[in-house]
């Protein structure tokens, strides 16, 4: 089994364009990405997957290979599945090009995941929710799984929820996980899932992984420490670079 490890970094984001060049410590967040991902073990390729001429030459400048895809896809996941196409691969792992703290163990295990078992056609990660601010912002997304460790469901708001409990309440802890907005994907699922259209629950909650689910996808929902930084927006840089030297990354 092979495993292709591809990095989605868009040039047009909403809140930050460009963000994949964006200087980070002196070097963009694309080679932070990149620099990650090629320390784990289990991935036989890596690609980033670009509508952007100007991220492309960043990446090769890296030694990165490159796939030139759409402008228009709707997802990062229309984006792999594109750039894959002629690309030799049975399991693909999606890594968020805003991730400079990934850890690459995790990528490991999202990856290990699938190429271990076949019960799976997905796998991604979670980790604790440990603050109210964190459990009710609804940019952080919420999931539930089965005590096999199956997803059951994704969700913008609170889940589970707490029947009786003050407006605003804490987390019970090691009841209410984040996601980690890592994939892995078996190729035959990747193919199928980007074959259909968006689903409700997915344009309700503005969430793609709940596309997988409505067509009876099996992900498995590993866990993780920390949830790591998007680097989503400008205000996000100084914090990812406190981080970075806190991992002893960045001097």
């Amino acid at each position: 089994m092979r495993a292709v490890g591809v990095i989605p970094s868009r040039w047009g984001s909403t809140r930050f364009p460009g963000k994949s060049l964006a200087p980070i410590g002196g070097k963009p967040l694309l080679a932070w990405v990149v620099e990650r991902v090629r320390q784990a073990k289990r991935l036989d390729e890596i690609l980033v997957a670009t509508d952007d001429e100007r991220i492309a030459a960043a990446a090769r400048s890296l030694g990165a290979a490159v796939a030139m895809t759409r402008a228009d896809h709707p997802s990062g996941t229309d984006r792999i599945a594109e750039a894959i196409r002629t690309i030799a691969a049975d399991v693909v792992v999606n890594v968020q090009g805003d991730e400079p703290l990934i850890d690459p163990a995790l990528i490991d295990r999202v990856a290990g995941a699938l190429l271990d078992s076949g019960d799976w056609d997905m796998s991604t990660a979670v980790s604790p929710i440990r603050s109210t601010e964190e459990l009710h912002n609804p940019d952080v997304v919420k999931a539930v799984r089965a005590l096999d460790g199956r997803a059951l469901y994704f969700s913008r708001s609170v889940i589970p929820f707490r029947r009786g409990a003050e407006p605003g309440f804490a987390p019970v802890p090691g009841q209410y996980l984040r996601h980690v907005g890592i994939y892995g994907y078996r190729r035959a699922f990747l193919e199928r899932l980007v074959a259909e259209p968006p689903c409700a629950l997915e344009n309700l909650e503005k969430l793609e992984q709940l596309r997988a689910l409505s067509i009876g996808g099996r992900m498995v929902v590993l866990d993780c420490d920390a949830a790591g930084i998007g680097v989503d927006s400008p205000a996000d840089v100084p914090r990812a670079e406190t981080l970075l030297r806190e991992a002893g990354l960045l001097a």
